[in-house]
């Protein structure tokens, strides 16, 4: 059979440098039908005149604007023709062969609508990235964590986790999708801007009946915070908001109900804790996501009205709170967690 063509689109702002570093080795790539795109978020650093003097061979779509993660990819997978999308972060190292296997692995299941590689470190290639690690969950209360990652520890790759497996999220450093679920899903939700954007996509398809799986097989290796980096307010300002935004979208309103303030009262402990810290911003991007949310509120879960009945039976949730196990119970670890779940 074919290979099912496949385009791999970076989506680049003010990344020159990071092109230069990391596009020699996505050119490597084995996979024979394929399709290299640049899709600029109207960079100011010269990105543009770089790839026209040194990629003359990939494909640059240019957008006028920064518009984010989110609306960026979809303005620029209009103009994309592939079976598969793999929406690649530019601060991404490849292996050679780092294709096939999710190709391979949705071509064997018409219901996986996206997948992800395994993500390691980029500086401790013997570790698990945060961005993703190797498959993203979320628990009862809306904080993603992953298989290899739990909340800021990042655990070694010891093969723990090699077996591909259903999750509830794929990471965006690395998100391959089919490219005619994206579409019919309308891409990403554009609001977003950026962060957690990929989560609320896998939270839908799921609800759509569709399955979001982690592929081992493939490996990549990511730096992580290139674009915002940790400890940026805006970047805290966009995890909180969007993740808030979310949950009002896809959780059963008699959910929210409880969820909701339960979420309130500990992102409110965690903005405290961070300004009795010395970090004002950071506790001002918290409360600026919740007059975000408050504001957003009716319309979000308006948007939201035909909710899946079975969300409950999601593949990748946790029935219970990564915090009280972090914090109180101890458990630092993936399997310490979702040993007991339900």
């Amino acid at each position: 059979m074919p290979h099912p063509r496949v385009a791999v689109v970076i989506l680049n702002w003010n990344g020159k440098a990071l092109l230069e570093q990391f596009l020699p080795f996505l050119e490597k790539s084995s996979y024979p039908n394929l399709e290299l795109i640049v899709a600029d978020n109207g960079s100011s650093d010269n990105s543009v005149s770089f790839l026209q003097q040194h990629y003359p061979q990939i494909k640059i779509i240019k957008l006028s604007q920064n518009i984010g993660y989110a609306g960026g990819y979809n303005a620029a997978l209009q103009e994309v023709g592939a079976s598969y999308y793999i929406l690649l972060n530019s601060d991404v190292e490849v292996s050679t062969d780092w294709i096939e296997p999710m190709v391979d692995l949705m071509e064997s299941n018409s219901t996986i609508a996206a997948c992800q590689p395994k993500l390691l470190s980029y500086h401790h290639k013997n570790q698990f990235e945060y961005a993703g690690a190797c498959g993203g969950w979320i628990d009862s209360f809306g904080y993603p964590f992953a298989r290899g990652r739990v909340l800021e520890d990042c655990e070694t790759d010891h093969g723990q986790y090699n077996t591909p497996a259903p999750i509830f999220w794929a990471s965006g450093a690395a998100f391959c999708i089919r490219a005619r679920v994206f579409h019919e899903m309308n891409g990403f939700d554009a609001s977003f801007f950026a962060h957690q954007e990929e989560i609320d996509l896998c939270w839908r398809l799921q609800r759509r009946g569709y399955q979001i799986y982690a592929c081992p097989k493939s490996i990549v290796w990511h730096v992580g915070g290139s674009t915002l980096p940790k400890g940026n307010s805006q970047k805290t300002f966009l995890n909180y908001r969007n993740n808030l935004w979310m949950l009002a979208k896809n959780l059963p309103f008699t959910t929210l109900c409880w969820v909701l303030p339960i979420r309130f009262a500990l992102d409110a402990l965690a903005a405290y804790k961070a300004l009795f810290s010395g970090d004002p911003g950071y506790w001002w991007a918290v409360a600026k996501s919740h007059f975000a949310l408050i504001k957003k509120l009716f319309s979000c879960i308006g948007n939201a009205s035909n909710k899946d009945p079975k969300t409950n039976k999601l593949s990748g949730r946790y029935n219970g709170s990564i915090l009280l196990d972090y914090f109180i119970k101890g458990k630092k670890t993936f399997l310490e967690i979702t040993s007991t779940n339900a």
